[in-house]
């Protein structure tokens, strides 16, 4: 199969949605697929891809003014004009791109898969549901990420409901390695208010001072550097080590006590399913992540992480000072941990998504008349 993948960021620009791009094209190139790859920024391609060769042109330049990624898109869209020998278009993204390629692919005939990472803005509802009429079969990353594109008009027959793929071979050498720190909480995610490392901070603070060993660990990097270092104050056992390698952010994980994410969902931006958490889980890490960050459908035994409602600052302090005072609990989540991820592996994920190519290929039901069969909304977990 020749798989044209579009992707505004690929690495070394940090982010999930990047590594999954990554991540899954390595695995169907082992898999003997032919992929082009469609990127603005970043540069890493993997050995075997190549790159769809863009250039602007009346329309993008005049896009511009309004948006890089529309410029983009609409570069991407000249370049299919010239590459029409692929069986389908794999978009990363959302609204915004498909609402130029989405028109080009039908007019091509290339059938347009969007795989959607987090959840959609409340903004432009209008012109979201006109720009994802064009779009053959969605991947949602998490349950609430399918809501949004239900919400936007997609029929559910066209959703995949999903998550991001696990490197469990490498989680699994990390595992199996060392012990974990007496009083350490994780935390992993760009420095940005949609993560909303402030609230974790507050609570921190608030559960070490009857806890005075803890230490708070937060890698990533992003806007939000000086403020959080602000809140952190001096010597309260705030680190913030700015981005780290994938292995390094394994061995933090696995040495701490509790991992934990406290995203909320912003009006431009939410969580899909949250990869740093299931990574955390296959590590033996005891989680607790907001209700903005849930894990369903992905995750289904709700014993294997703890929730608190996102924004409730009283409501971590009390979930998180509970997990750290019981051993007996730690141990039992950390033993569910890699039992619930187990089926999270790349080569897996990647057949459940090839397995939805086919069904995009076989004539997904759309606006404008196309063939429909029965494919009802898919959960993955």
């Amino acid at each position: 199969m020749r798989i044209i993948r579009v992707s505004y960021r690929i690495p070394p620009e940090p982010g999930g949605k990047e590594r999954h791009v990554e991540c899954l094209t390595r695995e169907q190139l082992k898999r003997g697929h032919d992929v082009v790859l469609a990127f603005r920024r970043g540069g890493v391609v993997p050995e075997g891809a190549t790159v769809l060769a863009t250039r602007p042109t009346l329309v993008s330049r005049a896009l511009a003014v309004k948006s890089d990624v529309l410029a983009f898109s609409a570069e991407v869209g000249g370049a299919l004009r010239r590459h029409r020998s692929a069986d389908l278009v794999h978009l990363h993204g959302d609204h915004v791109e498909a609402a130029v390629l989405g028109p080009i692919c039908r007019l091509l005939g290339l059938p347009l898969v969007l795989t959607v990472h987090a959840t959609l803005s409340k903004r432009h509802q209008r012109f979201a549901r006109m720009a994802l009429r064009n779009v053959d079969a969605c991947i949602a990353l998490g349950c609430s990420t399918g809501d949004d594109l239900v919400r936007l008009g997609v029929d559910p027959r066209r959703i995949r409901v999903a998550s991001s793929g696990l490197d469990l071979e490498g989680i699994a050498k990390v595992r199996g390695s060392g012990g974990c720190e007496r009083g350490l909480v994780v935390s992993v995610g760009s420095l940005e208010p949609m993560k909303n490392h402030a609230l974790l901070i507050a609570a921190f603070q608030a559960v070490r001072r009857t806890r005075p060993g803890l230490r708070l660990v937060i890698a990533g990097d992003g806007p939000e550097r000086k403020r959080l270092q602000r809140l952190a104050g001096q010597g309260a056992g705030i680190e913030l080590p700015g981005r780290l390698s994938r292995n390094e952010i394994y061995w933090l994980v696995r040495s701490a006590e509790v991992f934990v994410l406290a995203s909320r969902r912003l009006d431009g931006k939410g969580e899909g399913v949250p990869t740093a958490a299931l990574e955390a889980l296959a590590l033996g890490t005891p989680v607790i992540v907001s209700t903005d960050a849930a894990l369903e459908p992905v995750v289904q035994d709700r014993g294997a992480y703890r929730t608190f409602t996102s924004g409730s600052v009283d409501e971590l302090i009390a979930v998180l000072g509970s997990l750290l005072d019981d051993e007996e609990t730690r141990r039992r989540m950390s033993d569910l941990g890699p039992r619930v991820t187990a089926a999270l592996d790349w080569p897996a994920v990647t057949s459940r998504i090839e397995e939805w190519y086919g069904t995009a290929l076989n004539g997904i039901p759309r606006a404008g008349g196309h063939e429909t069969v029965e494919a009802p909304l898919r959960r993955d977990h």
